[in-house]
């Protein structure tokens, strides 16, 4: 294992722990503190999110824009749906856009980068018209007020918002034998409302346990049943306090004890699924999988089985504090590899990029579109699992020349003072080749010799 030296230390962590180096700041001295010191200046809600609205706002706009949409005449109704959309999906990219304004401006990347992390993590899709426009609050509300808490109150946060409910249909799962379902049948026989297992089965696949850990199909059916009546206040049109929030609906609930990993919990109402959750979440299970991805992002596509122990056993001894393990991930010396062997994706990429660019406001404002055109949409991956977190997802050759078509153009926008062969030993530091640093300082123009250092194989791995 080799040992870095101070300089190659200080890129390694504001470019594998951080969001990549901003032109003009100073390397830091003492890396390890650097990077720890930001557990007590980080902000949780950041200027550029200042202005965003809430959820439950979004929520009840929706609701009564849908609602005056309904009673339009049928000619006046597709158009109306569609603006409806279009500003959904304008709300979407402002978020996107606030997203990287708070990237770009953050003294705290580390944390920063964790954010992102847990949002893929608990990854939602926007690809409903709701959701869509939910996106941003979802990260805003449930992620970033408890990436330096402990896992199980993020958990409850996460399963909990109105966007997650929506996007795995848990909004509307009811038990066959709670006193809607017995109402629905005597009003009409045929009625059978029933449970939804989306939720229940992502919770355990996805966001704690893991796949493969010992769990059945009759664990994910009980705790769906356990979870019925979690839902929206004001879902369906309903005159509600806290319209747009989290509601707990006993009429809903499934009634009886459950059984759940072997073990039964005969809470009552909205107790009996949450104590599943802070179960799973203090699991071992979960604190491998847990592990195990942290390691992925911050280390190795493949990540040494001594890291992930380390990180597994900070987990289980803290019960899920957070910090914790990712002091633990600091004060491990495989993470400090001199080789940067994490391959940036196209959300990481575009972030150091924009960063090293000392990006104008022209520049922040497409960030949805650049997310498009560089194949991952921010909050939009094509399944709950989320976006991947290793090199064969995101270096094909087509993927690459797309990268290098937003490099032109970033760099015809950057400053035109700009040396790309100085930024080039700020940015890339040690690790910048010979044989880059001689193609950066061939290239016919300064506007390509920008591009050609953001495209370089150093500045694309952290």
């Amino acid at each position: 294992m080799s040992t870095p030296s101070r300089g190659e230390r200080a890129f390694i962590a504001l470019n594998r722990f951080g969001l990549g180096a901003h032109l003009g700041d100073e390397s830091p001295d003492n890396p390890k503190g650097w990077l720890l010191g930001q557990f007590q200046a980080y902000e949780p809600k950041p200027a550029a999110m200042s202005d965003l609205p809430s959820s439950a706002d979004i929520f009840t706009t929706y609701r009564e824009d849908s609602a005056d949409i309904r009673d339009l005449p049928e000619a006046e109704r597709r158009q109306a749906r569609q603006e409806l959309r279009q500003r959904g999906q304008k709300l979407y990219e402002a978020e996107v856009e606030a997203r990287m304004r708070a990237a770009l401006a953050s003294q705290t990347p580390f944390v920063e980068r964790l954010v992102h992390f847990w949002a893929n993590h608990f990854a939602i899709s926007g690809d409903e018209p709701l959701v869509t426009a939910l996106a941003g609050s979802f990260e805003r509300e449930a992620i970033r007020p408890h990436v330096l808490g402990r896992f199980e109150d993020m958990l409850l946060a996460v399963e909990t918002h109105p966007a997650m409910l929506l996007y795995l249909n848990q909004d509307r799962s009811i038990g066959p034998n709670s006193v809607r379902a017995r109402r629905a049948a005597e009003q009409d026989a045929s009625r059978k409302p029933g449970i939804n297992e989306n939720l229940a089965r992502e919770i355990l696949e996805l966001h704690t346990l893991g796949v493969r850990t010992g769990y059945s199909q009759q664990d994910v059916t009980q705790f769906a049943f356990a979870m019925t009546g979690w839902t929206i206040a004001g879902q369906g049109g309903n005159d509600e306090t806290g319209a747009g929030t989290f509601a707990f609906k006993p009429q809903f609930h499934e009634p009886g004890p459950r059984t759940i990993l072997g073990k039964t919990y005969d809470q009552q109402g909205m107790d009996q699924a949450e104590a599943v959750l802070r179960d799973v979440a203090r699991s071992e299970a979960t604190a491998s999988h847990l592990a195990t991805k942290l390691a992925r992002h911050f280390v190795a596509d493949s990540p040494p089985s001594s890291l992930v122990q380390r990180l597994q056993s900070a987990f289980v001894k803290s019960q899920g504090d957070l910090p914790t393990v990712y002091r633990a991930l600091v004060d491990a010396p495989e993470a400090w590899e001199e080789e940067a062997s994490k391959f940036k994706t196209p959300w990481e990429w575009s972030v150091s990029a924009l960063r090293a660019l000392d990006a104008s406001p022209e520049m922040t404002a497409t960030a949805a579109q650049m997310a498009r055109q560089l194949g991952q949409p921010v909050w939009r991956p094509q399944s709950p699992a989320g976006y991947d977190d290793i090199a064969a997802s995101w270096a094909a050759p087509d993927a690459l020349i797309r990268r290098v078509e937003v490099a032109q153009r970033l760099a015809r926008k950057a400053d035109p003072t700009l040396d790309a062969r100085a930024a080039a030993g700020a940015l890339i530091g040690p690790a910048l080749s010979k044989t880059t640093a001689t193609e950066i300082a061939r290239a016919e123009s300064p506007a390509t010799a920008v591009a050609l250092l953001l495209v370089s194989p150093e500045f694309q791995r952290r």
